[in-house]
């Protein structure tokens, strides 16, 4: 771990900004204070802003395969073509999850929360080898593998008529020693891996998956994520298999919690919101696939009106169809200016940077070890060139960085002191080689037709109204 003092950079402090030294020792922020001794290696922190690590608090990584090729679908239509089309080997997890860490660096990510899509049987080497790209980029991961324990026509609201499932492949009681196998192996948070309890949502879990997950979080002191609410044949689903909304069977079976992440948030009423702020539960904000899939606008102002932390994420590269942070940060704050009247409720860019930094640290319960440029926290830090383009003619920084269209704007990264990006360039692994790999193994297509989207379509415009 090399010490460094970034020198003569550009920091918000509370109304304004200051010209500020950064000392880093040991892979934390040992202090911020104008011209101090130079420890270690200097940094020219000149013209450039120095920010906090965002987190892209919910993603797929593996969904990569399938960019620009889904059809325009919501999200029940969208699965079943997506399962139609993405059986995966270990060698595309593994070239997906390193170009979500660098789209993800790219934009401003130090932290990726991965909801890892499993390959059936190969479980736990699918685990190992996203750790192993995410190790190797030095991104900070947060490993969610994805599980259920029932088949995905479970998903669907069944409305008037019987629906029977086919049974789910594995068993819900072994589903979950796959975890707890995966938390034994690979859990190493003083190393920048982390393992979540991770059920995809009430949809095609089980009661018994959720209670496991919480007590497995309980046992290992592990965070919780899950999808919530997306759509609205999720809201039906709920009432039809509960009786009750989705958030009060979720409090009721004790999955809420202060280190509980909740991936859209779309469909929620007030007492629901209610529930989040008590229960201290965090909702990852994921805009651009909640439009790209019609989803809907999560109320993310009554959220925060309701004291409820939110942070942003991408979501898999499928339904949005990229990683880029800092594209979701935008969308994630102006797009609320249409749901309130009231332009004081409105996202400010640097309230969309507390959000994108604080709140996703928040949400993995170590606020107090990340998302802030504060004195002994740990050094996950973005410098950005203000003398980039697309953030000139000089104004407010922050507001150029996220109300702009910034690109290539990140000069340097570091995770835990360590710097992973350096003049704009990955420094840990060779993209290009990245790049030729993820161009060899794909091929131009248009047109595809999803055998499953063709079975169930006319059951889901019935239960829909359609």
């Amino acid at each position: 771990m090399e010490n460094f003092t970034i020198q003569n950079v550009l920091i918000a402090v509370s109304d304004d900004y200051a010209t500020v030294d950064v000392q880093i020792v040991d892979g934390a922020i040992a202090a911020i204070a104008p011209n101090l001794q130079v420890i270690g290696t200097a940094i020219d922190g000149k013209n450039k802003l120095l920010l906090p690590g965002f987190f892209n608090a919910h993603t797929h990584s593996s969904e990569m395969w399938q960019r620009g090729i889904m059809s325009t679908f919501p999200l029940e239509l969208w699965l079943a073509e997506l399962y139609d089309f993405a059986p995966l080997d270990p060698e595309q997890v593994y070239l997906s999850a390193l170009g979500t860490a660098v789209e993800t660096l790219l934009s401003g990510g130090t932290s990726v929360v991965d909801h890892l899509v499993l390959i059936p049987r190969l479980e736990l080497e699918t685990i190992a080898i996203a750790t192993r790209a995410y190790r190797e980029v030095g991104i900070r991961a947060f490993i969610a593998p994805l599980i259920q324990d029932e088949s995905l026509t479970a998903g669907m609201p069944s409305g008037e008529s019987t629906q029977t499932h086919q049974p789910y492949f594995r068993s819900t009681a072994a589903t979950l020693e796959i975890i707890e196998e995966a938390v034994r192996q690979f859990h190493r948070p003083d190393e920048g891996v982390n393992i979540l309890v991770a059920p995809t949502g009430i949809q095609l879990c089980t009661d018994a998956l959720f209670e496991g997950c919480t007590e497995l979080s309980d046992r290992y002191n592990l965070c919780r994520h899950s999808h919530l609410l997306e759509t609205r044949a999720q809201e039906k689903l709920a009432q039809e298999k509960y009786g009750c909304t989705a958030v009060e069977h979720l409090k009721r079976i004790g999955f809420l919690s202060d280190r509980t992440s909740l991936a859209h948030c779309v469909w929620l009423n007030d007492a629901d919101i209610a529930i989040l702020s008590e229960t201290q539960s965090t909702v990852v904000h994921n805009p651009l696939s909640n439009l790209r899939l019609g989803s809907g606008i999560a109320p993310i102002l009554k959220y925060r009106q309701a004291g409820v932390n939110v942070t942003f994420g991408c979501d898999g590269a499928s339904s949005n169809d990229s990683q880029d942070l800092l594209e979701a940060i935008k969308m994630g704050s102006i797009l609320h200016n249409v749901t309130d009247s009231d332009y004081q409720h409105w996202i400010t860019p640097r309230q969309a940077v507390e959000m994108a930094s604080l709140g996703g640290a928040k949400g993995l319960n170590i606020a107090d070890k990340l998302g802030s440029l504060t004195v002994g926290k740990q050094a996950d830090l973005v410098l950005y060139d203000l003398t980039n383009l697309s953030l000139l003619p000089r104004t407010d920084p922050i507001g150029l960085l996220v109300l702009g269209r910034p690109s290539n704007v990140v000069d340097s990264a570091w995770v835990n002191g360590k710097q992973i990006v350096a003049n704009g360039k990955i420094t840990t692994i060779n993209v290009d080689e990245l790049r030729q790999e993820l161009f060899n193994r794909s091929q131009w297509e248009t047109k595809r037709k999803s055998e499953t989207v063709a079975q169930i379509e006319t059951h889901y415009r019935t239960v829909m109204g359609l």
